[in-house]
């Protein structure tokens, strides 16, 4: 089994923090609508994988209360530092190899997480085998094929089709997919989930909104990494950027694909 390649591992901690915090900030609303969606209530026991800096741990800890529990479950919990109620526990492991009681959790969540495993489909398995039979799996992954400049300069424009084409080398150089977000429903159409629903956000974002802005944070500390792939120059990070601050400036930076699915009751 290979171990995590997270592209974002060697980020300055700060600004790896300032990212995550990002992406809460935009995210969160459309998690928490898909998550409430299950009927998550108090006593339910919850699994959430990959917490970031947090706030969907803190948020499905609120709503489960006392006589609930959440597992927040990461391979790194150093931005999981603010103090929690006894029963939300900070677990530091890797989903596909922890020791976690099977058919015990009555709802699993990962956002933007299985795009980082080649082997996703072991960690998947591993979520779906720690859920209880008619629990439920909620997944957020992005699909970066989505990606593409929609107004902005010319050489705006020709940047942020570069940009795409590093992404998707960058991820296939790591044996990852760069499109996940589109097979989650086939994934667990295949392991005979139920109740599956789908939605596929792809928002078209101003320059200088909060995903523009993410997503010239993310360029910015994978730098290197993009520059590896050769299809990038300095030239081209630096026009994203302005790109992404531009107000003229409107593109699709990925879209993100939710599918939530129930394990069936035996």
């Amino acid at each position: 089994m290979s171990q995590p390649d997270y592209v974002f591992t060697s980020a300055e901690d700060q600004l790896e923090l300032t990212r995550l915090q990002a992406i809460e900030r935009e995210f969160d609303p459309a998690s928490r609508r898909r998550i409430f969606a299950t009927g998550l209530t108090a006593g339910w026991r919850c699994l959430e994988v990959g917490p970031g800096a947090g706030s969907l741990m803190r948020w499905m800890g609120e709503r489960v209360g006392p006589s609930g529990r959440v597992v927040a479950l990461d391979l790194s919990t150093k931005f999981l530092t603010t103090q929690c109620p006894a029963h939300v526990e900070i677990q530091q492991g890797d989903i596909r190899t922890v020791s976690l009681p099977q058919d015990s959790f009555d709802l699993v969540h990962a956002r933007y997480v299985l795009i980082h495993l080649p082997d996703y489909e072991i960690a998947l398995s591993r979520m779906l085998a720690v859920l209880k039979p008619g629990g439920w799996i909620v997944l957020e992954e992005p699909d970066f094929s989505a990606s593409r400049g929609i107004a902005g300069t010319a050489a705006q424009l020709a940047a942020m089709q570069h940009i795409n084409q590093a992404i998707h080398r960058m991820y296939e150089s790591r044996g990852m997919d760069y499109a996940l977000g589109l097979k989650l429903l086939p994934l667990l159409q295949e392991r005979g989930l139920c109740d599956l629903s789908m939605e596929n956000d792809a928002p078209v974002s101003v320059g200088g909104s909060g995903l523009a802005k993410m997503m010239a944070m993310s360029a910015r500390q994978l730098r290197e990494k993009y520059l590896a792939t050769g299809v990038v120059s300095d030239a081209d990070l630096q026009r994203y950027g302005e790109c992404a601050e531009d107000p003229q400036s409107r593109a699709v930076y990925y879209a993100t694909v939710a599918v939530a699915g129930r394990k069936p009751v035996e």
